[in-house]
């Protein structure tokens, strides 16, 4: 469940926004290589080539990619009321039926071809995410475990001046013991001098 995003109501106009504006840039990067590659030599004439790749693609493909990221929110958020529960499945199957709906016009095989992709395409993405969260989950819990009250090691049996701090600076034992929140008695850390 991702706890960043908008409500549904707004979450729309948020990833129409958010897609537009990545088609803007990735289309802007992509044009003008392309209008630099193709006009005739001279760096004026490929500066213009690409230029005028941009004004003439760049709006289409941004228009493009906010259809794509508007209908894909508007889907998601229907399967999310209809299901009543927010996982993964809402993404995949609103891929896929995104890229049926975008290919109605090419005909049934076409949709469906879309639709194989664009499940299989959000699939793979939710896929990753899931993995990288449990990475980092179990990561996070070996790191909680080695800090637990339970593994640390005995001080019982050692003199005073052998006993180290968190720090690495000797416990100073003249200093009186305090009590922290919890009832226990805690020592207090000298500076190491």
């Amino acid at each position: 469940m991702e706890y960043n995003r908008e409500p549904c109501p707004w979450r729309i106009m948020d990833d129409c926004g958010g897609a537009f504006t990545m088609g803007t840039i990735c289309g802007t990067l992509f044009q003008s290589v392309i209008g630099f590659r193709n006009a005739p030599s001279g760096i004026q004439r490929r500066l213009f080539g690409g230029l005028t790749a941009v004004k003439n693609r760049v709006p289409l493909l941004a228009g493009n990619f906010a259809v794509w990221g508007g209908l894909f929110s508007a889907i998601e958020c229907s399967l999310i009321r209809y299901r009543s529960k927010e996982d993964p499945w809402n993404s995949i199957l609103s891929g896929a039926l995104t890229g049926g709906v975008l290919a109605a016009r090419t005909g049934i095989p076409s949709m469906i071809g879309s639709a194989t992709v664009g499940g299989v395409f959000l699939a793979l993405i939710e896929g990753f995410g899931i993995m990288t969260t449990r990475l980092h989950a179990d990561s996070f819990a070996q790191h909680n475990q080695m800090y637990e009250m339970e593994n640390l090691p005995e001080f019982h049996g050692l003199p005073p001046k052998a006993r180290i701090g968190f720090s690495g600076a000797p416990i100073n034992t003249e200093v009186p013991t305090q009590m922290n929140g919890n009832g226990m008695e805690v020592d207090r850390i000298s500076k190491g001098r």
